[in-house]
């Protein structure tokens, strides 16, 4: 181990020098006079700031000088050599064109810095900061062929607001503006900030389209600021309507009539609003609690419309409504396009019709998908879907969707006798667009509540072992708080295993294993299940985050009414097959943190417990927890983790029995994420994680089946680690994921010999054989 050490010191301290003489480099590719910019540094000099307020001022300055130099990594810039170096290629493709012009960077020069431009900048920032008396200057160090530009900055003082003044006379929308006073962003005391006033004219004009004002924009406030009237560099702020703001802009309107066109063909469109005549008495349809219909074929029924737009007739506009009635409108799932248009009906009285033009996707589609997806057992891999949607299936937005699939779980290297999984299966599925419930259900949310009932089977093979049949049905309720926050709840969610072609070697496993007995024992399955999701990940920010818990609780009313107690001998039946008892909670917490648009870090932990009880002694199999495969610890192999430090293998070596489960789960994975090229993305991540059992499990003899495999206060010693890299080829339509994993800590070795780090020979093909794992997979893990 200490020569290994000696070996890698060495070969990162020659690639440290190598990568130092890489970088010195670059100015030898400089003609006579040019200098390599290197960038800008900000310097503040002002009495009156702290230490912190001029660091703050100094990083704000300088993220807005340009341009930008070479992009570089701990001191070196390997972009811009790989641009110097490459010579200039003959054509616009291969290596030499993507070294050059794709990965590589044009020396950024000195020239190519406008240092008063920047000058400007660094005054004018200043000054809409609240330092109006700024002062700048700027000075150039160069030494080897690289130069740097210091900026000084003299502030002088910070002026504060003294007051703000709102509008006082009578107008209806000055005194709607004066409500508004109490919650105004322009606090005496604060300094004077551009971008704060910017953001008060933005509130303002989205608190009055709330209150009916539609034709109001933020332009027609004005916001100044005067000095004069205050001492000691401080100003008065003063919030108005501007001289020249349009009559139209400081009505108050209200909703005449709500026409809709649920069935229009964009491709018919000409001029105006989609050449319709806006004259509802004009047209061709029908009403439907104040809501003009003009649909002639009838193709949808109006009680959707009523349901979706929250305008009704002499409503005042309110923008929040208007934003909620078009995403309710999109949310349906049955329009390609949802536009909206208010035309004045009637000025004197300050009304306006609403009217919706809406284009109908195509009710029917056909569609083949490739997945990467993990099942509700656990089986992750690839799959293919062909799929049939209908859209509209009772006239009322209805989806019906059916479908067939196969998948599989391919993982090559490692032990000689593992085995790879083949599903395959049919559901169908009708999602009703509200909630179908003896009570009345409202919902404000811009997403429409929806009614799920599903049905479907699935056949699983494990190649040399068995095979199971699944058969499941839900009846349930999916809906959605907001963008981030999503609900689902299964009121009924029943599921029935039936296995079916045990193989002789399956046989001989299981004869005296009451866990593998468990693996093909018929199972029934039912009650409520629930799942909560929040995330972030849809926002353009550099920190999201992903979360969804979810709780399983089977047979526990019925085991309650028909007192099944397991434990005293009062298992209960219905028709003839024990029904399962038990509760299970599981998280999956993942955070994204972007570094830059091509690098990025995901990390995900899950955590899960399941307890069995009543009818059931024990967590039906296809409910465990499971780790290893492709979505999981890549590492290792699909469901042959664990549990704890249970050693699979049998005298020979080899692993013998291919599923391990467990009632306890616990995961965490790190991935780094780059793109080269394009379509082309490379990883490297570590995985840990193992599953463990609440009890230890003994045959009839007493022997304990699972030596090793129960939680117990040294379950981190327990952790396995894998890690590896990986390629991805993103096509848009599909992404492909190759991932290569070794194990760096296997938990079923002695406690004190389970790292691996030691062992690693990736000269020996027999070590190649049994530790390299390649994961094939469509899609990413998480």
């Amino acid at each position: 181990m200490k020569n290994k050490l000696n070996i890698y010191c060495k070969y990162f301290l020659v690639s440290g020098m190598t990568a130092t003489i890489v970088s010195c480099s670059n100015t030898k590719f400089l003609k006579d006079g040019q200098l390599l910019y290197t960038g800008a540094k900000v310097k503040v000099e002002s009495d009156s700031l702290t230490k912190k307020e001029k660091s703050e001022l100094e990083s704000a300055l300088k993220e807005n000088l340009t341009p930008k130099p070479n992009s570089s990594f701990l001191g070196l810039r390997p972009k811009l050599y790989a641009y110097n170096a490459t010579k200039e290629p003959k054509k616009e493709k291969g290596l030499r064109y993507w070294l050059k012009y794709k990965f590589g960077e044009e020396p950024v020069l000195l020239g190519d810095v406008d240092r008063e431009f920047n000058k400007d900048i660094i005054v004018n920032y200043s000054e809409n900061k609240g330092y109006f008396n700024a002062k700048a200057k700027y000075d150039t160090v160069s030494k080897n062929k690289k130069a740097q530009v210091i900026y000084t900055l003299n502030p002088g003082g910070r002026y504060l607001i003294s007051n703000v003044k709102f509008p006082t006379d009578s107008s209806l929308i000055n005194s709607e503006i004066q409500i508004l006073k109490e919650k105004t962003l322009l606090k005496a005391g604060n300094p004077f900030d551009l971008d704060v006033i910017k953001a008060e004219r933005q509130r303002i004009d989205d608190s009055l389209k709330d209150k009916g004002f539609y034709y109001f924009n933020p332009d027609n406030i004005i916001v100044q600021a005067d000095s004069t009237v205050s001492k000691n560099h401080q100003v008065e702020m003063i919030v108005k309507l501007k001289d020249n703001t349009p009559k139209l802009a400081t009505e108050q309107f209200t909703i005449d009539k709500v026409v809709v066109f649920p069935n229009y063909n964009l491709r018919d469109a000409k001029k105006g609003l989609y050449n319709i005549p806006m004259n509802p008495d004009s047209l061709k349809g029908y009403e439907y609690n104040d809501i003009y219909v003009v649909d002639p074929k009838k193709k949808f029924k109006p009680r959707m419309f009523d349901r979706a737009l929250y305008f009704d007739k002499g409503d005042i506009y309110n923008r929040k409504d208007h934003n909620l009635s078009l995403n309710r409108l999109i949310s349906l799932g049955v329009f390609k396009f949802v536009k909206n248009e208010f035309v004045v009906s009637d000025s004197l009285n300050h009304k306006f019709d609403a009217y919706y033009v809406l284009t109908p996707r195509e009710l029917h589609s056909l569609r083949l998908e490739a997945l990467g997806r993990t099942n509700s057992a656990n089986y992750a891999g690839s799959e293919l879907n062909l799929n049939w949607t209908q859209r509209n299936f009772f006239r009322g937005a209805e989806q019906f969707k059916a479908s067939v699939y196969g998948a599989f779980d391919v993982q090559i290297g490692g032990p000689a006798e593992a085995e790879n999984i083949f599903r395959a299966g049919a559901n169908a599925q009708l999602s009703i667009p509200r909630i179908v419930a003896p009570f009345r259900f409202n919902s404000s949310s811009a997403f429409v509540p929806r009614t799920n009932i599903k049905l479907g089977y699935e056949f699983q093979n494990r190649t040399t072992l068995y095979t199971l049949n699944t058969f499941n049905a839900t009846f349930g309720y999916q809906w959605k708080e907001n963008v981030r926050k999503e609900h689902e709840l299964n009121v009924i969610d029943i599921s029935y295993i039936d296995p079916a072609n045990e193989t002789p070697k399956f046989l001989a496993l299981k004869e005296n294993n009451p866990y593998l007995q468990r693996i093909t024992d018929q199972q029934l399955i039912f009650g409520p299940t629930y799942s909560y999701t929040y995330s972030t990940t849809m926002l353009p920010q550099k920190n999201t985050f992903y979360y969804k818990g979810m709780l399983d609780l089977a047979g526990n009313i019925t085991g309650l009414i028909t007192g099944a107690n397991e434990k005293e001998g009062k298992q209960k039946n219905i028709f003839g097959v024990p029904f399962s008892q038990y509760a299970k909670i599981e998280n999956d917490v993942r955070f994204y943190h972007k570094f830059t648009e091509k690098t990025s870090l995901a990390t995900r932990l899950i955590a899960g417990v399941a307890l069995p009880y009543g009818n059931s002694k024990y967590i039906p199999f296809s409910r465990q927890f499971f780790v290893g495969g492709s979505n999981s610890i890549r590492a290792f192999r699909a469901r042959t983790l664990g549990p704890g430090s249970f050693d699979p293998r049998d005298a020979n070596n080899t692993r013998a029995v291919f599923d391990q489960a467990g009632d306890i789960k616990l995961e965490m994975n790190a991935e780094y994420r780059a793109n080269l090229y394009k379509f082309l993305n490379v990883a490297a991540f570590v995985d840990a994680g193992n599953i463990w059992l609440i009890n230890d499990e003994f045959n009839e003899a007493g022997e304990n089946i699972r030596p090793g495999g129960k939680f117990s206060k040294e379950f981190l010693s327990e952790v396995a680690v894998g890690a590896g890299v990986g390629l991805r080829l993103d096509f848009s339509i599909l992404i492909l994921r190759l991932d290569l994993a070794m194990p760096l800590r296997v938990p079923y070795y002695e406690k004190g010999d389970r790292w691996v780090l030691d062992r690693v020979k990736f000269g020996e093909g027999s070590w190649r054989r049994d530790n390299l794992i390649l994961n094939i997979a469509i899609g990413y893990p998480f």
